[in-house]
């Protein structure tokens, strides 16, 4: 069974309660059962195939759900874009997924529209809404049109659902290839172990539902639990919301919960209900998970994965927190332990597995495992071997099982929960004339996590100043990758291969952390 027949079980179970809340609009799950349908109908009306990929690219909307369960009901291919994406880096996501229809939101159309030209594959354009722009389809006219009967085409285990988007570790853009089989594991993960809710229940959402976010709607509708949606998370609105509707559930990066904790007028809001935040994608400091805990009362459950393992894997629960707060404080350290049907190995430099409190690098087999990297054959296999992911993540392992992230293989940053890789950052610096050298990588911020800094060498002679290279970079990169200081030096520190020593460089900033990767 796929998971848009679950949608439809839903309509019939609690057609008429909410499914989603977004602002004015509540739309039921009878609702989202007729909207889903038609959307269906209409891809399919459009001359798509089962197999065939559609990409979104949207602040957080209504629509990203509809189209989700859409996509399974016509055996179609989900690819969401990031909102904050360039106008080049959508073009290079979308072309390589060789997507047959992009949908965007009219906040994305003219970013779309430019780089129309460069979108390969794709043969129609569908701008939300109920106005043609520039000659795309309106999103309300196409669904109009069709049928309401959930097409309900057959779907295998193995068939492809999602492709989820992440820069590589060398800069070149890569896909995740996740199969219904991944995501209906995944699902089981979620209802099973991280977000167990009774029917009418609210989650209330703010982050993009294109990333980490998203991988709970389905769980979450599965349920009959409702979804509020906001389009993107500012600190009061989310509290008014929240208290509003009753929520009892939430995701967010640790960046949100900072947010929410230093708020002034916290205790004017109603948050009774609330009885889970789960939180994860980017590190966060014990002495900050202690102070939400204090502030915000037991209420925190964390949880650690990847798109390679269609979501969350190891998971430090509401229990773990408490235990942790109570008498094992180094606990608030770790990523917490493998839940659900995956299995972990740490595994030695000697191929070996890593002994309790040996460090290794993460390894995961299980259903929720991705198939593989779209068109990546070699980069799949490296990340495949003998039936196990190799995430390229070093950990530890204590005896009870905790997980305790200690660093990277690769050097990727997690910024306010997005990934950042240095080389992707490096290459638009080489593009600046007056560039000769560029070592990127991620230093603490209370905020953000992790913040992205670049230490440059300029060529000789020239005279460029940060706030030039930072203007370079605004044009070229989305905001999240920009960053957010950039030294100048006159030498960067090599290897003994003449390589740039990135380590040496990133660890005097990390020194005395109790945490360096969440």
């Amino acid at each position: 069974m796929n998971q848009g027949r679950y949608t439809t079980r839903n309509a019939r179970y609690w057609r008429d309660r909410p499914a989603i809340l977004f602002g004015d609009r509540t739309i039921s799950f009878g609702e989202l059962e007729t909207r889903s349908n038609r959307l269906a109908n209409a891809l399919l009306g459009l001359g798509l195939a089962k197999g065939d990929r559609v990409a979104i690219l949207a602040w957080n909307c209504p629509e990203i759900i509809e189209l989700e369960c859409a996509l399974y009901k016509a055996g179609l291919v989900k690819v969401a874009l990031n909102a904050r994406l360039s106008a080049t880096e959508v073009a290079d996501a979308v072309s390589n997924a060789r997507a047959a229809v992009l949908i965007v939101d009219p906040a994305h159309a003219d970013l779309a529209e430019s780089v129309v030209d460069a979108l390969g594959d794709v043969r129609h354009h569908v701008v939300t809404g109920t106005r043609d722009i520039g000659g795309w389809r309106s999103y309300e006219t196409l669904l109009a049109a069709a049928a309401d009967r959930n097409p309900d085409v057959e779907m295998a285990p193995d068939d492809l659902a999602v492709l989820h988007f992440t820069s590589g570790s060398t800069g070149k853009l890569k896909a995740a290839m996740q199969t219904v089989g991944n995501r209906l594991a995944s699902l089981r993960k979620v209802v099973m172990g991280r977000m167990r809710a009774e029917p009418g229940e609210v989650l209330a959402l703010a982050g993009p539902i294109t990333h980490a976010s998203g991988m709970f709607m389905q769980p979450f509708l599965f349920q009959g639990g409702t979804i509020l949606l906001l389009e993107r998370f500012d600190p009061q609105a989310f509290l008014a919301c929240a208290s509003r509707h009753r929520a009892a559930f939430s995701f967010m990066v640790p960046t949100m919960i900072n947010m929410l904790i230093t708020q002034p007028d916290l205790h004017r809001y109603d948050l009774s209900a609330l009885r889970q935040i789960s939180y994860g994608g980017a590190p966060m400091a014990p002495a900050r998970i202690r102070e939400a805990w204090e502030t915000l009362g037991p209420l925190l459950s964390q949880g650690y994965g990847a798109g390679e393992t269609t979501g969350g894997l190891v998971m430090l629960s509401k229990a773990d927190h408490a235990y942790a707060m109570a008498s094992r404080p180094e606990l608030l350290s770790s990523c917490g332990r493998t839940f659900g049907e995956g299995e972990m190995r740490l595994i030695a430099e000697d191929g070996s597995e890593a002994a309790p409190g040996e460090v290794g690098e993460i390894t995961v087999r299980g259903p929720d495992v991705f198939s593989g990297y779209w068109d990546e054959t070699e980069l799949s296999a490296q990340a495949l071997r003998g039936g196990w992911l190799h995430t390229g993540d070093l950990a530890r392992m204590d005896e009870e099982g905790y997980l305790f992230i200690v660093d990277r293989k690769k050097d990727m940053i997690i910024t306010g929960g997005f990934n950042v890789y240095p080389t992707e950052v490096e290459q638009v610096l080489y593009q600046h004339p007056c560039v000769y050298e560029a070592c990127v990588f991620g230093v603490p911020d209370d905020t953000w996590g992790e913040a992205v800094k670049a230490v440059l060498v300029l060529k000789p002679g020239s005279t460029a100043t940060e706030r030039e290279l930072a203007e370079h970079c605004k044009t070229h990169l989305a905001d999240f990758m920009k960053p957010r200081s950039i030294d100048i030096v006159a030498e960067l520190p090599k290897n003994g291969n003449g390589k740039l020593a990135r380590k040496q460089l990133r660890d005097a900033y990390w020194t005395g952390r109790e945490r360096r990767v969440g």
